[in-house]
């Protein structure tokens, strides 16, 4: 019988503490611990980077700069997502080692929670079509630009979901980012169109992550989550492990720097969502 799995908090924070967190997750889940699933905000705009992708638009530094929006690393793959404050959209995050190793698999198999909560909403998501790989110079940044057998995707051939994997050693951190109400004015600023025309939902942010949690429970975890929220410990082990995904306070090198990053947990907002995000 397989642990039952560990539901954190909904938290709202600076991205290299969410993108450290879920990276130590998967460490603690290699050293023994729990699967996991956790529903997360950032607290500023951010543009969150894959692991390998190399390609940053030209104006994407002087909009760090300016201060405009954070960059960050993702330990997970994929092109850029571009995360805001409020209920712009939500991000989540699940641990575990799947039943089968085999990757279009494994994201079918980790995505029908969120297959399910979005049909009980009235607005089915279907997983997205491997399209054949574009040469690099004409590869698109925005993870929400194309779709792939990793997406979800609505009726209408909108990309409601983007998903991106990370695996060590048979356990699997897959990330995933909803768009929900996405800022047009920032999205054509960072990317330079208008962001995919979704359908709204129809219920507040709270309510939706009631609705995926429960889906998760039935679909994905096998049974009820155990919530447990961070430990002291644990929040001073994310911490240590923080800088690797901050990018220089100019935004100008491809490189992380761990030597120029400040600590993010000097500012962060340790609430749950619930008292960070009102819904509605």
């Amino acid at each position: 019988m397989t642990a039952p799995w560990r539901w954190i908090p909904p938290l709202e924070a600076e991205g290299a503490i969410q993108m450290a967190l879920d990276d130590w997750l998967l460490d603690q889940a290699l050293a023994g611990g729990p699967p996991v699933l956790r529903l997360y905000g950032w607290s500023r705009p951010t543009l969150s980077l894959g692991f390998h992708q190399r390609r940053l638009e030209s104006h994407w530094p002087a909009l760090a700069a300016s201060g405009r929006l954070a960059l960050v690393r993702r330990p997970s793959g994929g092109r850029a997502v571009l995360h805001e404050p409020g209920q712009a959209g939500l991000t989540y995050a699940l641990v575990q080692r799947p039943a089968q190793v085999d990757r279009p698999g494994a994201y079918a198999d980790a995505c029908r929670w969120l297959q399910r909560a979005f049909r009980e909403l009235g607005q089915p998501l279907s997983l997205g079509r491997a399209a054949p790989r574009a040469p690099a110079p004409e590869q698109r940044p925005s993870c929400f630009a194309t779709s792939t057998a990793a997406d979800l995707v609505q009726a209408n051939g909108a990309k409601r979901i983007g998903s991106a994997q990370l695996w060590r050693r048979g356990q699997l951190l897959q990330h995933g980012s909803l768009l929900l109400a996405p800022s047009a004015p920032l999205w054509r600023e960072v990317f330079g169109d208008a962001p995919p025309p979704l359908p709204p939902l129809g219920l507040g942010t709270e309510e939706l992550m009631t609705l995926l949690r429960r889906c998760a429970e039935q679909e994905l975890c096998g049974g009820a989550l155990r919530e447990q929220p961070l430990s002291g410990e644990e929040w001073a082990a994310v911490e240590a492990r923080a800088a690797r995904y901050c990018w220089p306070a100019a935004g100008a090198s491809l490189a992380s720097s761990a030597a120029e990053a400040t600590s993010p947990l000097a500012t962060i907002d340790r609430a749950t969502w619930a008292r960070a995000m009102p819904s509605g």
